[in-house]
């Protein structure tokens, strides 16, 4: 990474050396060389969350964008096109709250409003009262 020019748009870069790229892989992600020490053992990296970071010079990155930006722009607009989004990411779909539940569901359900009863603030597991 100390080789690359200064302002160049990388992706997939090394955290630690040979980990095979963790930073910057997102979707139309890209961080983008600050600047190196001047003996290269150092390079100063602004990350796509805007942190600014430095790692070491011998760590290796992608030059380049990576592909697919702008995949989120695009409205969902129906709740299957969710449902097929969440059941190849096998994730919770649809998130339910406790309060909506009854009262053999969960312990936050039940009662004339929606509200939990309790302190939420506390463990699940700690003894009541």
């Amino acid at each position: 990474m100390n080789k690359i020019p200064e302002g160049t748009l990388i992706s997939n870069i090394e955290q630690n050396i040979g980990d095979k790229g963790h930073l910057g892989r997102a979707t139309g992600c890209y961080a983008i060389v600050v600047g190196h020490a001047s003996d290269g053992s150092k390079t100063r990296v602004k990350l796509p969350s805007g942190s600014r970071k430095t790692l070491k010079g011998d760590n290796r990155a992608t030059v380049g964008i990576i592909a697919g930006g702008g995949r989120t722009d695009k409205p969902i607009l129906k709740a299957s096109t969710s449902m097929y989004k969440h059941r190849c990411r096998r994730s919770v779909w649809p998130r339910i709250r406790g309060v909506t539940m009854n009262p053999v569901e969960h312990p936050n359900g039940g009662g004339n409003h929606q509200h939990i009863g309790h302190s939420s603030t506390i463990g699940r597991k700690s003894v009541a009262g």
